[in-house]
């Protein structure tokens, strides 16, 4: 997933809000920990600014490689700020959004503030703002550990579940996560030595039919450029907590033979705007849409999420699974939106339908592609796409 971009937002209170007075107001965070990355949410009241007592914190946290990275804020209650916080730092990530208590809130920072201590990692700007929360909390309970670990995580809900994250947690050298999904003697770091910290891109499960619930899983990771097919045998007890797992094989593959392992379609429906781009621009950023957005050389990408992480609970993992549909407007006013299946092609169109878009675009194409070819189109010199398709077609 793509790191959101740092940017600390001033609300018009002096530089002292970091050491005024400060009342808990509430507080939550998203239970995708087994994904690797969480984002907190902190709201505080200022009983030192009746007219402005508001304020409100937004953490980043990745749990493999940059721990505590991003640290956002907003003074006071500007709802247009908040939400669009909301949607590029959490939104994004899936998942429930589960209620902390301000010492579970100081527990987290203390943990992250440790591993970016660990690792030599800066701290994000801002630290004046959350400084006062930067220290060991006390009295934190084996028995609120775990009440904190049970809401920072998705519930397993079955065996591919289980087996999904937990290799994801291993390849990914996270061994405290995978810890919680499996039996003390397992070995976490059977593969420790072999391959330095890896993105788990797909994972294909397939029961083994000598021993019930025993599976075999091929897992394609990635790293350093390189691509990597891993046999694993995993069982799962009654518990749904992994009881064993063993190296099988693996081997390195071409980056052309990863690229049609991870193949998947695409479906593309082109619009023509009926109004000036900066206008529709300002309106397409009034629609609720969960997604990240980012600017490109001849456009601006709206890539959105499922609001969940069920792609983690199937059969067969794929990584990019979270992308629930594309939107590109193009600066000359083209919009495309884009898709990985049917019914998420169809859903985009409806969306569109339904929205305060609709009378302002006019459809003028549909394709679609045995593999993605929309980012093609985004790093490309064109843009116009049926032009581009034409291009590529010769």
């Amino acid at each position: 997933m793509s790191k959101p971009v740092l940017t600390v937002i001033e609300g018009g209170l002096s530089p002292s809000k970091g050491t005024a007075e400060k009342e808990f107001a509430g507080a939550y965070i998203t239970n995708t920990r087994l994904m690797g990355v969480m984002g907190m949410y902190v709201h505080w009241k200022l009983p030192e600014y009746p007219s402005n007592p508001d304020f409100h914190q937004f953490f980043y946290l990745d749990a493999e490689e940059y721990g505590f990275e991003n640290y956002r804020s907003v003074m006071g209650n500007q709802v247009e700020k908040i939400a669009s916080i909301e949607q590029t730092m959490i939104n994004g990530l899936g998942g429930r959004k589960n209620e902390l208590t301000e010492h579970e809130v100081r527990a987290v920072l203390w943990k992250y503030l440790l591993f970016n201590k660990e690792r030599g990692i800066p701290l994000p700007e801002g630290i004046d703002e959350y400084e006062f929360m930067l220290s060991e909390p006390e009295g934190f309970t084996e028995a609120e550990k775990w009440q904190l670990v049970y809401k920072l995580c998705d519930p397993i809900a079955s065996d591919y579940h289980a087996i999904n994250y937990f290799l994801m947690r291993c390849f990914g050298h996270d061994y405290e996560a995978a810890s919680w999904l499996c039996r003390p003697d397992v070995p976490l770091e059977l593969y420790k030595k072999q391959h330095p910290q890896a993105t788990f891109c797909k994972n294909t499960i397939d029961e083994d039919p000598d021993e019930i619930g025993a599976y075999l899983c091929e897992s394609l990771i990635e790293y350093s450029g390189q691509y990597h097919l891993i046999v694993s045998r995993v069982t799962v007890d009654d518990d749904l907590l992994i009881s064993s797992f063993e190296e099988c094989s693996g081997f390195m593959i071409s980056s052309a033979e990863a690229a049609m392992m991870l193949a998947k379609p695409e479906f593309i429906t082109v619009y023509e705007t009926m109004i000036p781009v900066d206008e529709f621009a300002s309106l397409l950023g009034q629609v609720p849409l969960n997604c990240l957005i980012t600017p490109h050389r001849n456009g601006k990408l709206y890539m959105m999420f499922h609001n969940h992480n069920d792609h983690v609970n199937r059969q067969i993992f794929m990584l990019s699974a979270d992308v629930a549909g594309i939107y590109y407007l193009t600066d000359s006013g083209q919009l495309l939106a884009a898709a990985y299946d049917l019914p998420g092609i169809h859903a985009l169109e409806k969306d569109l339908r339904k929205s305060v878009l609709s009378p302002y675009v006019v459809a003028t194409g549909k394709y679609e592609f045995k593999e993605p070819v929309l980012y093609e189109f985004v790093e490309s010199n064109f843009d116009d796409f049926d032009e581009f398709i034409e291009f590529i077609q010769i």
